[in-house]
């Protein structure tokens, strides 16, 4: 994998500053449409039931997802929607065209998502105080809340998908991969260039960090390769640096970075990555 070099050029947008987005979980207009088309909702959602290539495990479909999917389609953020990219414990990740092109459909599963693994990146953000221990709840902040971290992590000059729209536990993005085949994961590549490739993603972590922000699950696995650049992924997870356990957190992604790319013969550590990114950061105002 080469082809980076041109990344830590770009100077970075403004990067927003440490506040703290509100993340509205009230109920949306979403029943109410569904309401007032019952019989075009009916189709769809006999459509979506019936397609073998829907069928997949964990109930993702239940009754709520398909009228915020059947919203998204009469927003014009999706025409179609294809079989799934990925899928996972808390989410499964589906191909669909809108217009002219592929985005990739997010769905949050909320009977069967991990509420227990979620706690830990939900204690302590004022953002949930007033949700509680409904996990319904817990699931709609959630999926508001990757699409605000896409949003900050892009302005501060990482390369992200482009969250496009949310609705409830659905969020759509732009999809990174070509011919309906997703990109690879930095695990499944040869990376030809480990110390420039090491560079790209140790300038997103100062990035982040300078924006406010610490991915929290960052590894080989959720930094992809696609148009000869790297991207970063799932944010779903990521807390600003006021969350009590961001710290953790930011040590724990240096760690796995940095055992990554010793594999690849470079001589660092997480300790090493740390001091670098606390280092080179923009002085902070608490």
């Amino acid at each position: 994998m080469s082809g980076n070099d041109d990344l830590l050029d770009d100077e970075a947008t403004d990067a927003p500053g440490d506040e703290w987005e509100n993340l509205d979980v009230a109920d949306t207009a979403v029943d109410r449409t569904a309401r007032q088309q019952g019989r075009e909702f009916s189709k769809f959602r006999e459509r979506i039931k019936d397609a073998d290539q829907f069928k997949v495990e964990g109930g993702v479909f239940d009754e709520a997802t398909l009228r915020a999917l059947y919203s998204l389609v009469q927003g014009g953020h999706i025409d179609a929607l294809g079989g799934p990219i990925s899928t996972g414990k808390e989410a499964h990740v589906f191909l669909a065209s809108a217009g002219e092109h592929d985005v990739a459909v997010k769905i949050y599963r909320i009977n069967a998502s991990d509420f227990t693994q979620m706690r830990q990146y939900l204690e302590g953000d004022p953002r949930f105080d007033d949700i509680g221990g409904k996990k319904k709840k817990v699931v709609l902040a959630w999926t508001r809340k990757e699409f605000a971290n896409l949003k900050r992590a892009g302005a501060a000059g990482v390369r992200v998908p482009d969250p496009l729209a949310v609705e409830r536990n659905v969020l759509v993005m732009e999809f990174l991969g070509s011919d309906g085949v997703r990109a690879r994961r930095l695990g499944e590549v040869e990376i030809e260039n480990p110390e420039t490739t090491y560079e790209v993603v140790r300038e997103y972590m100062r990035r982040l960090y300078d924006a406010g922000l610490v991915h929290g699950d960052l590894s080989e696995y959720n930094i992809v390769v696609h148009d000869s650049q790297l991207w970063v992924i799932d944010l779903g997870q990521a807390v600003t640096v006021h969350h009590p356990n961001s710290r953790e957190f930011l040590e724990r992604d240096c760690e796995n970075v940095a055992n990554f790319f010793s594999r690849q013969g470079l001589d660092t550590t997480g300790d090493e990555l740390l001091a670098y990114i606390e280092r080179e950061a923009a002085p902070r105002e608490d």
